[in-house]
């Protein structure tokens, strides 16, 4: 009996099985990435909009060349949309052990600030006897002021903070239906800011 044939054989089942181990072992570690990683397709993603009231007042009674003064109240309304720009996520950003996971996304960032024409309305204007009114162009310069204001005041009224705990709420509803039981989610304060606005 030729002991060599069996042990070929053998060898090859061997190596067939480490070949299925290692396949199965890489695929075990690499699916639940990907699994997580499919989130980068929703790209920008909105979890909060707020409408925001501004109230803008200007005068230029300060020169001295122009009799008379001009005092202008303005009202408009903003919608600010902001959210999580998933299309940053990384591999390293994801650990995954057994069913337990912890994910560090992007800061939440504002994606855009509208203030329609319709929107802008004048409370109040006082223009002395030799002075023109405020021009179509100062106006809407002003309102151009009042919206980097607002963009500028995003982070103090909540608006950041808010999209970043409906993003966690929403990714944690995801990974539940995924199958894992223990989530952590952190969010990079540390990394670069990002306003895409």
């Amino acid at each position: 009996m030729d002991i060599r044939k069996p042990l070929t054989c053998m060898m090859s089942c061997f190596r067939l099985y480490l070949l299925l181990f290692l396949l199965v072992s890489c695929k075990d570690k690499r699916q639940p990435v990907n699994e997580v990683l499919s989130l980068k397709e929703l790209n920008e993603l909105v979890t909060v909009e707020y409408v925001v009231s501004k109230i803008i007042k200007a005068n230029d009674d300060q020169t001295w060349y122009k009799p008379g003064d001009r005092k202008i109240l303005m009202t408009c309304e903003a919608t600010l949309k902001a959210g999580i720009d998933f299309s940053a996520i990384r591999p390293d950003n994801i650990s995954v052990t057994d069913k337990d996971i912890r994910l560090v996304l992007p800061r939440a960032t504002l994606f855009s600030v509208s203030i329609p024409p319709e929107n802008i309305k004048v409370a109040y204007e006082e223009v002395g006897v030799f002075r023109s009114r405020f021009s179509p162009a100062e106006r809407d310069a002003l309102a151009t002021q009042a919206q980097q204001q607002i963009v500028q005041s995003a982070d103090s009224l909540g608006i950041l903070a808010a999209a970043e705990a409906n993003a966690s709420l929403f990714v944690s509803n995801f990974l539940k239906k995924l199958g894992y039981r223990q989530i952590s989610i952190h969010f990079d304060h540390d990394g670069p800011a990002q306003r895409l606005y």
